[in-house]
């Protein structure tokens, strides 16, 4: 049976034609998990806790998708006005979910926005805006067609970034105008953009936690099997294969 890993979405309050709640969720994120030979469950903040909680105990990973901004009452902040939209319901769902998920120790893939969720869980904090926050801010709102890439980002080599897709430069989309501000105590900087920002944190007290800024499920699955977005894919599908496979021995033994 294909290993299982949780994936969060996020909720519409009024969403479809009944303009009732719907979970929603771009289907880049499923064909890049299925590629790599894992079978997504998706998480919801229509899940109870209770629920969250049943759904990481049959799963051996989980991958924190992208979205809208995080309250920044998360992280101690007032709201700016350049702030984007919040959804504290998915808040909530995610913040237990990653829980869970650590509680497990299973391995954790945060993008975009779940690797803000990830900051911001361990202590850190947010640049609500990037241009309020810089100045600045037009290198990391991409304009180009989906799916193309839009700058480098510079990679600690030994890095588990840095290990899982083997090089020290790679070309990156960018879809975002927040960003990582404090790094959290237990996380450490494993990739930086051209000007700087913080694109990929890790944990150096987890066995596999991994947040990147981009959005590598938007490219690989048209990519070759030598591209980077893909290979980090496939590194996070065989750490969390391993970590199956350890159970499945620790059983038998």
């Amino acid at each position: 049976m294909s290993t299982r890993v949780a994936l969060t979405t996020t909720i519409d309050p009024r969403g479809g034609e009944h303009r009732k709640p719907r979970v929603a969720l771009y289907a880049n994120y499923l064909d890049a998990l299925q590629r790599v030979g894992l079978t997504p469950v998706l998480v919801t903040p229509a899940h109870g806790s209770g629920n969250i909680d049943a759904l990481l105990s049959i799963c051996s990973g989980l991958v924190l998708a992208g979205g809208e901004d995080i309250d920044p009452s998360r992280y101690g902040e007032e709201p700016i006005p350049q702030l984007g939209p919040i959804n504290p319901p998915r808040d909530v769902a995610e913040f237990r979910t990653l829980e869970a998920a650590l509680e497990r120790d299973l391995p954790v893939l945060g993008i975009c926005r779940g690797h803000q969720l990830l900051n911001v869980f361990f202590g850190g904090s947010l640049h609500q805006d990037i241009g309020v926050a810089t100045g600045e801010g037009h290198l990391h709102l991409q304009a180009t067609p989906w799916g193309s890439h839009h700058h480098d980002v510079t990679v600690e080599r030994d890095s588990r970034l840095g290990r899982a897709i083997g090089r020290e430069r790679l070309e990156i989309n960018s879809y975002h105008h927040q960003a990582i501000r404090d790094v959290a105590p237990t996380l450490e900087v494993s990739a930086r953009a051209e000007d700087g920002l913080i694109e990929a944190l890790e944990s150096l007290e987890h066995r596999w936690v991994v947040g990147v800024q981009w959005h590598p499920e938007r490219h690989e699955a048209e990519a070759q099997d030598t591209d980077a977005d893909l290979r980090l894919f496939q590194a996070f599908a065989r750490v969390v294969t391993e970590e199956k496979e350890e159970g499945r021995s620790a059983d038998a033994g």
